[in-house]
């Protein structure tokens, strides 16, 4: 990790401005040469001074050819394995020139000349051909990593790219793979919103259709003077005025959730007991349970203390709870309310005795519309908006809500919401 450091400044130096390589290459090639001549061959100055000076000379007109070539045309060609070759070409066409200036210069003997000519082109070769052999290793990777982003491109979202080595060809490869995953993923979720709003469209309009057709016989009966006896028009009137409730819950439902999509959600806080807000709770619904057979009960610790909350909102949450829990719970069943101390704050548990969750429906029951097998189903109603409702409250509260099957059956919904805010 330490040494990589250094390497990576290094890198990244380099990187900001690719002109500065050539004249670090130059000062670091001069001072070489330099230093070998006295070290090895005990040069005088006079002649190392001559030498620098000439290769400074026939370096820098090499390097600032090259470099007005590839600006003007090498960096325009379409192919990146051209370009390199061309670049490798020219480094051994600068090579030879050098050498030639120097033998020159050096009066060498047109034998010596003249082999190592021969030797500096065999040299050349060998080297200008691994060049290309890596350029078109490297350039095969970026090919692969635009065929696969055209495959992408065309809808398959499955497509990889196969990853090798630890070069920057490969960082590219494996984020060009994470965010194929990415766009999978958002693909698969973008199916299933699409699909819950289909879904939404049909709950919706059945939960809205059938209380209003309901309303609408009854209403029409009424009129019509076919309910005459006093018993069945009270009946009557009792079943308009259940399912216009049913109608404006419904109604109310669908406006919060719109409001905590929007961020809407307007959370003035005060000072509560949640003890207080949970006896209110049990006693809207305990007729509701006597009626189908339900046992519910509910105990508060005696270590809670109030704290800030929205009273109407929580409110809306334990009722959201009650019921869910209600209507998972078969007759002679059990829910029980526990509030008690948690370590950040305190936590509400509402658990039932019912079949519980599906196991694959858990991560998921607190989705907006979303209707498990055992969570939210048809035959017991519900538009599937209640427990996500619940948690956009919470969350609103700076609290978090989870749901879990309880060990001896049964399904446990519990929040907590934290003492300070």
């Amino acid at each position: 990790m330490f040494e990589s450091a250094p390497r990576s400044r290094f890198l990244f130096w380099l990187n900001q401005a690719p002109w500065r390589i050539l004249p670090t290459g130059v000062v670091l090639a001069l001072t070489l040469a330099a230093l070998l001549m006295w070290q090895l061959m005990q040069a005088p100055s006079r002649e190392i001074a001559a030498l620098v000076s000439t290769l400074a000379m026939t370096s820098l007109l090499s390097l600032g050819i090259g470099y007005l070539l590839y600006r003007r045309g090498w960096a325009r060609f379409s192919s990146l394995t051209l370009t390199l070759i061309m670049t490798y070409l020219w480094a051994a066409m600068l090579t030879l020139f050098n050498v030639w200036i120097l033998a020159q210069q050096m009066f060498a003997s047109e034998h010596d000349l003249l082999l190592s000519g021969v030797l500096l082109l065999f040299a050349v070769i060998i080297a200008t051909s691994f060049g290309i052999f890596v350029a078109a290793t490297v350039t095969d990777g970026l090919r692969q990593l635009a065929h696969t982003a055209q495959q992408l491109a065309a809808g398959d979202l499955t497509a990889r790219v196969a990853v090798s080595g630890r070069d920057e060809v490969a960082q590219v490869a494996e984020s060009f793979n994470e965010m194929a995953a990415q766009l999978q993923q958002a693909a698969r979720q973008r199916e299933e919103l699409d699909r819950l709003r289909r879904d939404l469209i049909a709950w919706t309009s059945h939960d809205l259709r059938t209380p209003l057709t309901s309303i609408r016989a009854m209403v029409e009966a009424l009129h019509d003077g076919v309910v005459t006896d006093p018993v069945t028009v009270q009946r009557y009137y009792h079943t308009i005025r259940s399912d216009v409730i049913a109608l404006n819950v419904l109604i109310d439902d669908l406006f919060e959730l719109a409001q905590l999509d929007t961020g809407g959600l307007v959370i003035e806080k005060s000072v509560h007991d949640l003890g207080d807000l949970l006896s209110d709770a049990l006693e809207s619904f305990r007729a509701l349970a006597q009626q189908r057979g339900i046992t519910v009960d509910g105990y508060v610790a005696a270590d809670v203390r109030p704290l800030p909350l929205n009273a109407a909102k929580i409110s809306r949450v334990l009722a959201n709870l009650l019921s869910n829990a209600l209507r998972y719970t078969p007759a002679q069943g059990h829910v029980q309310v526990r509030v008690a101390r948690s370590g950040v704050g305190v936590q509400v548990t509402v658990q039932d005795s019912g079949p519980g969750f599906n196991e694959d429906d858990l991560p998921r029951v607190f989705e907006q519309f979303y209707r498990g097998e055992q969570a939210r189903s048809r035959a017991t109603g519900g538009a599937g908006l209640g427990l996500a409702i619940a948690r956009g409250i919470v969350e609103a509260h700076h609290g978090r809500i989870w749901a879990e099957n309880a060990a001896g059956g049964g399904a446990v919904v519990g929040f907590e919401l934290p003492l300070t805010q």
